[in-house]
């Protein structure tokens, strides 16, 4: 039976432009109403966000003030502070169309991968973003300032490069914590084996050491912080490739 017999037929360029248009739409306006949400508690994002820096400041026995240097900044990091608030938010919804669009053109055996990922590539990314707030933030922090103390360094803070620091890090960490899904998928499309991943297994590192560098601060610290769990991150893909393989050797008539 051909997939034309079956119901699974490919996809025109058109018609892959126009579902591209809508998917896009759809993120569009999720990321919106997350933003509308994220707006009304700004002012609580905006203390979790400043927490790291506050605390450190005070142990350290220096003033935790953040500075702004003009009257609309505060107003500005507001809305910066909900657009990435909304971007979380709606994670999981902008993942799925995501996702929706990339199996738009698949057929029903490859489409099951596609909705496995979904709730696990959100998933990841808010566990990415949440582990940098929660976990590595406040050690990171503490280092940085220590050593500018060490070098007799007063250190003052503008609000907005606190905040983008921030920010953008639970970005990168995000995005970084998809590592072992990419690799699972891989592995669930017959793509690379555990022994090939492996093998591998130095080059990755030192890809995974470039991505740090290029998202994160010029800082290796920052840089270290981020590789070095999705180095653990790329372990667990390999992990779960290997028990995919072995699931499907054991049961040979069941896929994923």
């Amino acid at each position: 039976m051909t997939a034309e017999d079956s119901g699974e037929v490919r996809m025109a360029i058109g018609e892959h432009l126009e579902e591209l248009r809508r998917r896009v739409l759809y993120a569009l306006g999720g990321l919106i109403v997350g933003m509308v949400v994220a707006f009304f508690f700004g002012g609580k994002i905006l203390a979790v966000l400043e927490y790291p820096y506050r605390q450190v400041m005070t142990e350290l026995g220096q003033d935790p003030s953040l500075w702004v240097f003009n009257a609309s900044a505060g107003f500005m990091i507001y809305m910066k502070v909900s657009l990435i608030g909304g971007l979380i938010l709606s994670a999981p919804w902008i993942f799925y169309q995501f996702w929706a669009f990339a199996s738009a053109g698949l057929y029903w055996r490859e489409r099951r991968y596609v909705l496995i990922a979904v709730p696990l590539s959100a998933l990841l990314f808010v566990t990415g973003s949440m582990f940098f707030l929660l976990v590595a933030a406040l050690p990171l922090l503490r280092f940085f300032l220590q050593f500018n103390q060490s070098l007799g360094i007063e250190t003052r803070l503008t609000l907005n490069n606190h905040i983008s620091m921030m920010t953008g890090m639970m970005l990168a960490f995000g995005l970084g914590f998809q590592l072992p899904l990419v690799v699972a998928l891989l592995g669930a499309m017959g793509l690379v084996s555990p022994k090939t991943l492996s093998r591998y297994r130095r080059h990755v590192i030192v890809i995974l050491l470039i991505f740090a560098a290029l998202v994160t601060s010029p800082s290796p610290v920052d840089q270290v912080m981020l590789a070095l769990p999705m180095w653990l991150l790329y372990e667990l893909g390999i992990l779960l490739v290997w028990l995919m393989k072995r699931t499907k050797a054991d049961h040979p008539g069941n896929s994923l």
